[in-house]
């Protein structure tokens, strides 16, 4: 994974932190962080509950997965890479 836009998520995903990441949402996200690290195409990410789309407006050409309620783990991908991965309330 490479580019994070989002501290918090990139400190979690490499050391575990969790500051700056909602509790609720922490055994979520890391399954999905997860998933995420070894992905090579938005398709690979289709895990029934996630909710997978291609954003719009500001965000086209970005991917996201709910992580829960408004809030989305969102995503790009360049020549199979993962790229600038955010943690957002998307609404």
């Amino acid at each position: 994974m490479t580019v994070p836009r989002h501290k918090s998520v990139e400190r979690f995903f490499r050391t575990g932190s969790k500051a700056g990441i909602s509790a609720a949402h922490v055994p979520r996200l890391a399954r999905q962080l997860a998933a995420l690290n070894v992905a090579s195409d938005p398709s690979d990410m289709i895990v029934p509950g996630w909710g997978l789309d291609p954003l719009k407006g500001k965000l086209v050409n970005h991917w996201g997965v709910s992580v829960s309620g408004n809030w989305r783990l969102t995503f790009t991908f360049n020549e199979g890479d993962v790229e600038l991965v955010d943690y957002l309330d998307y609404h």
